[in-house]
């Protein structure tokens, strides 16, 4: 692997670890298809492109990290119970993850219509005149589901943020607070994944090329997290759904182009 090919991964990732398809999917296809690396190790580089992201997360959130570090507060109540949840389906997953490689077709298209018949709900809630939830709001229920939710997205082709912001819009939580809950939720389940995979000893990359993806997926991430964040502000909460769906189902046709 060169810098050139560790910069474009780190790029990729960094863009699509938000969107709603798998980035972990992306990525690998990329690896198997034009770089010629093995599946093994493209999965596990894959996993390791995910620190750049998380770091992203870390930065981006860092205040609210200083809060749970800090004190006893709700946010981190709920993540603490989004990440076991997140355990009870994605370690049974994990052996049977090269054999299921292909299953994330399906749960992308599912996904996006998911999100749009979320959208279209919201908008015949928005008109009843029915509020969303806050965070003070959000239960235990919630975020089990979200956490179960999450699991999945062990398996390459299933999108991690895909899934979890769609459980919590279909929760009636709103968009931003709905988007900041998934990132906050992927910084856990990175470190969980990195372990699990082992990824210290990929011997395929070298430390500078490791470096490269790290730091390009860091601030690729930063830019595109910042960037839908800021999205999530400004449109009407249905639209946003509808509009994620849309793009889900667009950008599903990817790996067919690859």
């Amino acid at each position: 692997m060169d810098t050139i090919q560790s910069t474009l991964l780190g790029v990729l990732q960094g863009i699509t670890e938000w969107l709603p398809i798998s980035s972990q999917g992306q990525t690998v296809l990329v690896m198997l298809n034009f770089m010629q690396i093995d599946l093994e190790t493209a999965l596990s580089v894959a996993v390791f492109l995910h620190i750049g992201t998380m770091l992203a997360v870390l930065l981006r959130f860092k205040a609210d990290f200083s809060l749970m570090l800090n004190r006893d507060s709700k946010l981190l109540k709920i993540i603490l119970v989004a990440t076991l949840s997140t355990g009870i389906t994605a370690l049974p997953l994990l052996f049977f993850i090269k054999n299921l490689f292909e299953s994330g077709d399906f749960a992308t298209v599912l996904i996006s219509i998911m999100l749009i018949l979320t959208g279209l709900m919201l908008g015949v809630q928005r008109r009843s005149g029915n509020s969303y939830r806050t965070l003070d709001e959000i239960t235990t229920k919630d975020m089990v589901l979200a956490g179960l939710a999450q699991g999945f997205s062990i398996l390459p082709g299933i999108s991690r943020s895909g899934t979890t912001i769609t459980i919590l819009l279909m929760c009636g939580i709103k968009q931003e607070l709905a988007l900041k809950l998934s990132f906050l939720m992927s910084v856990p389940a990175v470190l969980g994944a990195v372990i699990l995979f082992d990824i210290w000893k990929i011997s395929a990359i070298a430390l500078s090329d490791a470096a490269i993806m790290v730091l390009s997926s860091l601030i690729v991430g930063y830019v595109t997290m910042s960037m839908l964040l800021r999205f999530a502000k400004r449109v009407n909460f249905a639209i946003f759904c509808v509009s994620l769906g849309v793009l889900t189902l667009l950008l599903s046709q990817i790996p067919i182009l690859l």
